[in-house]
């Protein structure tokens, strides 16, 4: 029934945020923490190279996976147009085999949260300590769904081109308080000239977590030198206003 980041999302996407886009300045906060890194970075959910391919301009030894063949298409056609040369995989990030090592793996603008289940986030985060190097770091957002309301729906219109354009209608279905979910249903529909050419339906769950819980997560993985960061501000410290935090960890 449902298509998650298929052609639609992905051209919406890159409508909406296109490479180099920063979202509430992850893209300059990420640069700034992994000044000095030397060895590979991979991002894991690249998606189509919004804070892949800056990063990669910067010089930064960076590969990506995704689990979505459109993102990883889009992200390829960007960096050939570009003239760089992405080294991207096509995978799960909740159970992931690469042949390297990394001496540091991002996740940036809360993307974890999108791993649905309790059991394939300890998993993803295993797979990250066994990817990284002696030393290595992870550095991952995580969202609070501080604006959620139930039953909450909108329509926006995007206007692609002179003769296209592309209607995303997003509704609030449900927040879960003891599973800590929010589920969200959007429909994509695109017209041209006046007529429904195609339509996408995307379920979007988020998964949030408390602090000291994803605390202990880390530690009984193995993580050690944990810090967390709120909204972009290395080390401090979330309050209730908090909607967004960055935790860092070394194997």
């Amino acid at each position: 029934m449902y298509k998650n980041y298929g052609p639609l999302s992905t051209e919406l996407y890159d409508f909406t945020k296109p490479v180099g886009y920063s979202l509430g300045g992850d893209i300059e906060y990420y640069l700034e923490r992994l000044q000095g890194i030397t060895g590979k970075v991979l991002e894991a959910g690249v998606g189509s190279g919004r804070f892949y391919i800056p990063l990669k301009e910067k010089g930064i030894d960076i590969e990506g996976i995704d689990y979505s063949p459109e993102m990883l298409a889009s992200c390829r056609k960007q960096c050939l147009e570009r003239g760089l040369t992405p080294v991207l995989y096509e995978g799960n990030v909740s159970n992931f085999s690469l042949s390297r090592l990394y001496e540091a793996i991002v996740m940036p603008t809360g993307s974890f949260c999108l791993i649905e289940s309790y059991q394939e986030a300890v998993s993803a985060l295993t797979c990250m300590y066994q990817h990284l190097v002696p030393g290595g770091r992870i550095i991952i957002d995580l969202l609070f769904p501080t604006d959620w309301k139930t039953g909450e729906m909108a329509t926006t219109y995007f206007q692609i081109s002179e003769d296209e354009g592309i209607a995303l209608e997003r509704k609030s279905i449900a927040m879960n308080w003891v599973e800590q979910k929010t589920l969200t249903v959007l429909k994509y529909e695109k017209w041209r000239q006046g007529k429904l050419v195609d339509t996408e339906l995307q379920k979007f769950p988020l998964r949030w977590y408390g602090v000291e819980e994803f605390k202990f997560l880390l530690q009984s993985i193995g993580f050690t030198t944990i810090t967390c960061s709120a909204n972009y501000m290395y080390t401090k410290q979330p309050s209730q206003e908090t909607s967004l935090m960055t935790f860092e960890a070394v194997r």
